[in-house]
């Protein structure tokens, strides 16, 4: 089969690799489409993936063409959408229930062949039915969503909350939709990408702009969210908190990425700073939720370019052009 694999630092190609069989409680899933996220330009950089070459690709949909000895739950045909994360529900953290956390954690496309390909295994316990109104090639956005929805779980926002978003690509524009839906007073976003900053404002926000500075909050926001990952758009969202307010790291930053906090303000004012691995818990209600229309992939879905041009993608991905970026085998 094709498929897209990330060989070595810095470099991507499409080859042949040997087609997938499952195991006793696996299924092979033909993939619709699978998109790109920041974890593949860290795996691109050398990090999160254990070892190189890895066939990329965590956020995927698409359809059963195969089926383990011991599979029941699914049949050929069926449609599903994946949840990437492998488990091994046997270190204290899955014990405590913070599987995200897991000592052992893998994931599908991360340290074991994932859905840039024209086929993908992945456990049946993984695998997510659709239902008929949702499309198999929209269904790519239910893994990204799963880890804004398990964002919202580590804010437990408040009702009436002011929220400041730092960065609207794909996972900040879902963040803004989550807190429009999780009663925040108001919503504001800022990034340097002029073209997001008008999809954000078409999504509808409280305000948009290139820094905060621009924007009407002089006692700072109750919620801060980093959907960046950038040093600098971190160091100055701590500084947005205001009182009793918390901060939270939802974009992936690089390994070597440092800022500083003000630690006598942290308690003079009772700030939380946390922080939201992935996904917990977090994927079926996700699925429901893009079943019931809180994202618009019409919106969300900025490019759909085929596999061959996967490497192209992961460029265009690193540009910040566009939105969400999808390949469809």
């Amino acid at each position: 089969m094709k498929a897209a694999v990330i060989e070595s630092l810095g470099r991507a190609v499409v080859t042949e690799v040997p087609d997938p069989a499952p195991g006793p409680r696996e299924v092979v899933v033909e993939v619709a489409a699978c998109g790109l996220c920041g974890t593949d330009l860290h795996i691109l950089q050398g990090e999160f993936a254990p070892k190189l070459p890895i066939v990329p690709g965590h956020e995927f949909a698409g359809t059963v063409v195969a089926t383990g000895a011991q599979v029941t739950e699914v049949t050929t045909g069926d449609r599903v959408a994946v949840d990437p994360s492998l488990y091994c529900y046997e270190c204290r953290y899955c014990r405590s229930g913070h599987n995200n956390l897991c000592e052992r954690w893998a994931a599908i496309g991360v340290t074991t062949a994932g859905g840039a390909a024209q086929y993908a295994v992945a456990p049946v316990a993984n695998c997510v039915k659709l239902p008929d109104h949702v499309r198999t090639e929209d269904a790519a956005l239910i893994e990204p969503l799963s880890c804004a929805v398990r964002g919202y779980d580590v804010l437990r926002s408040r009702l009436g909350s002011h929220v400041l978003i730092y960065g609207s690509g794909t996972m900040g524009l879902m963040m803004l939709e989550l807190a429009k839906r999780t009663g925040a007073a108001s919503v504001d976003v800022v990034d340097l990408n002029p073209a997001r900053l008008e999809t954000a404002r078409l999504l509808g926000v409280s305000g948009a702009a290139a820094g905060a500075d621009e924007l009407d909050r002089p006692g700072g926001w109750d919620v801060v969210v980093d959907a960046t990952g950038n040093a600098a758009a971190i160091q100055d969202g701590l500084g947005r908190v205001a009182k009793a307010g918390t901060f939270l790291q939802f974009g992936v930053a690089d390994y070597a990425t440092r800022v500083q906090i003000d630690p006598y303000r942290v308690y003079n004012q009772e700030i939380t700073i946390t922080g939201s691995m992935a996904v917990l818990h977090s994927y079926e209600r996700a699925a429901e939720l893009f079943a019931n229309g809180v994202l618009d992939p019409g919106v969300f879905i900025s490019d759909r370019l085929p596999l061959e041009r996967y490497p192209q993608a992961l460029e265009q991905f690193a540009a910040g052009v566009g939105r969400k970026i999808v390949v469809v085998p």
